[in-house]
């Protein structure tokens, strides 16, 4: 088979990994990668995967060229493609893509769209509202008495998301959204959702239109820094699984979210076939949804499938194809930890260019796998290109072990100005006698 990925992030990097060990590749691409997708090589052939220098939002370029080198498959990462209606172009020129179509990418795309599909169909989640006038949105916020979420509708890199716990908080929050556009057009409308009390964990699910299989648990840490205190970033480092959640119970909380969301999506005809990714808060009134991201999170990605036991690219088609239900996902029961190397001052202005070291060393440590995030090559070295950096992941037999082979990787890697949260995985190792 023929595979091209789309995306440059570390979730692309992870999948481009991943599906580089399919004995079904014989020839992968990345569009347009980064300075790590261009060092993996195909299992069955040797073959190095390219990186091709096409925008993921060049819908018609990357169409054409799929067309003309027959790939047999087209990989989504990233969400605004698919908000673009990617998948709804490939499938019109006849062209096979995973990811969900336009419509059903609205779950993530559209925030207002997503509460009030809950709302219709008693998928669990909390009071909200969503505005297009601030003064309104500023007196829902005072009727929560400021504790509040208060989300720009419009895709905003994940940190469209200011918590607030006051109600002056909450209306300098709806000002900096709405007045001030801080994350742009985004924010022309907001959704302002009740905070609640709890631990949030992330859920992953494969969909193909009727079924949804389950991945196990993760937790991801979105404030930038200790403590989860900072700004809400796209996610500074995860871990699998999460010890809050037995199996029985991971199942139960999926059935209470999943069960309503295929139906609900069944009765509007809306056919969702590629991965939900719904962030949960497990209250003391059972589980809720905070939101519906309509592709795999990052950094979520490297912790599962650096657990993932299955062939991906057979889960993949089978996610395109509608036949999910006769696929069994296998996972090794060892933990996996992604620790994220982010550029000085993420999640806001930060410095680009400046060289990378110490990530062959980091590679040469067992069982860890650094994966690129934010890189690009100039003149032979790798630098820094983004905010988010790299994704240092490593596996073993606890949470505790794969912390700390993560973060043995982290101490050998170096560029100018790095943040790293040191607590990745501190709340799993807590109740590590539940795990």
């Amino acid at each position: 088979m023929k595979l091209l990925v789309l995306g440059s992030g570390g979730r692309e990097h992870a999948l481009v990994w991943k599906l580089a060990q399919s004995p079904h590749v014989q020839q992968l691409w990345c569009a347009p990668g980064n300075a790590g997708t261009a060092t993996e090589c195909l299992r069955a052939t040797g073959a190095k995967v390219e990186n091709l220098p096409i925008a993921v939002d060049e819908l018609t370029r990357l169409a054409d060229f799929a067309a003309a080198q027959r790939v047999d498959l087209t990989v989504v990462g990233p969400d605004n493609p698919l908000a673009l209606g990617i998948v709804d172009l490939f499938q019109q020129r006849g062209l096979r893509i995973w990811g969900p179509n336009r419509r059903a990418a609205q779950f993530e795309s559209s925030k207002a769209f997503s509460q009030d599909f809950m709302l219709r169909h008693g998928v669990p989640t909390m009071r909200s509202g969503t505005f297009s006038d601030p003064a309104a949105a500023r007196r829902f916020c005072a009727e929560l008495g400021g504790r509040c979420a208060v989300k720009a509708d419009g895709l905003a890199l994940g940190k469209g998301v200011l918590l607030t716990t006051s109600p002056a908080e909450a209306e300098r929050a709806v000002d900096e959204i709405m007045v001030q556009q801080a994350f742009g057009a985004a924010g022309a409308r907001v959704v302002v959702q009740e905070l609640l009390e709890g631990m949030e964990i992330s859920l992953h699910a494969l969909c193909d239109g009727r079924v949804a299989k389950l991945f196990p648990t993760a937790q991801d840490h979105k404030r930038a820094l200790d403590g989860d205190q900072g700004l809400n970033t796209g996610g500074m480092g995860t871990y699998s699984p999460a010890p809050f959640l037995t199996d029985a119970e991971l199942a139960a909380v999926g059935r209470a979210v999943l069960d309503p969301w295929l139906r609900g999506c069944v009765a509007e005809g809306i056919d969702f076939r590629g991965l939900l990714y719904p962030g949960v808060m497990l209250t003391a009134e059972g589980p809720r949804v905070l939101e519906f991201n309509a592709r795999f999170g990052d950094p979520e990605t490297q912790v599962y499938l650096t657990r993932l036991e299955s062939d991906l690219v057979e889960l993949l088609s089978a996610s395109v194809d509608g036949t999910l239900e006769r696929m069994e996902m296998s996972w090794s029961p060892h933990a996996s930890v992604c620790v994220v190397m982010a550029s000085g001052g993420y999640p806001g202005n930060y410095v680009k260019g400046l060289p990378i070291t110490g990530l062959e060393a980091a590679a040469a440590l067992p069982d860890t796998k650094v994966f690129h995030a934010g890189t690009a090559l100039q003149d032979g070295r790798v630098v820094t290109q983004g905010g988010r950096v790299l994704g240092v992941t490593a596996w073993g037999d606890g949470l505790r072990t794969a912390r700390d082979r993560a973060y043995a990787a982290v101490d050998r890697i170096q560029f100018e100005g790095a943040h790293v949260r040191r607590d990745i995985a501190a709340k799993g190792i807590g109740v590590a006698a539940k795990f």
